[in-house]
This record gives structure tokens, sequence and C-alpha cells, in this order.
């Protein structure tokens, strides 16, 4: 089990990313407008700056769902490869079965 203070600061990350998605994709395109004047991309660029990082979806990280884990991820499940074998071995997972030869 991961730490909870941990699992909790990328919940925050989340909530984050969702209030400045789109103020982040505004900003974003008139930055990369090249078309437009190079004082209004450079004015979007600082206000761009200006938003809290944890804003930015690169910061949130993949953990999963039942332990916290944050590597070994499966994204389809969206859990990790420990808890999808121990789910998989009780038969909580279905069409997972535990291979033997």
């Amino acid at each position: 089990m991961a730490k909870v203070s941990a699992i909790e600061k990328n919940k925050r990350r989340r909530q984050l990313v969702d209030k400045y998605a789109e103020k982040r994709a505004a900003l974003k395109a008139i930055v990369m407008d090249r078309s437009l004047p190079i004082e209004e991309r450079f004015k979007a660029n600082i206000k761009l700056a200006a938003l809290p990082r944890n804003g930015a979806k690169i910061r949130v990280r993949n953990r999963c769902e039942v332990s916290g884990r944050p590597r070994g991820f499966y994204r389809k499940l969206r859990m990790s490869r420990i808890a999808l074998r121990d789910l998989g071995s009780t038969g909580k997972v279905p069409g997972v079965v535990k291979s033997s030869w």
C-alpha cells in the first residue's frame, strides 16, 4: 500500500488539472499560433507560467486504484500488476485465469 499522502497529493493534482484544462489549452493555442504577433504570444506565455504547476496534465501520476502503487500500472484496468494478480487468483477479475504448464 502506498503512502496515503502520496495518493491524496495525486488526487489534488487531478482536480487542478480538471479545473485549469480549458484555460491552459486556450493559452497554449495562443502561444503556438505563429501567425499572431510576438507580443501577444509572450503575454499568453507569461499567463501560462502564472498558472499552478500541478495544473499540468503531465504532473499526474498513474496509480493503482486498489493499492495506490505507482509502478507496474496497467492503463486498461487502472491497477498494478500485483493487485491484478491477487484479484485474478481469487477469481474477482473476469477472464483472468492463473496459467500453469
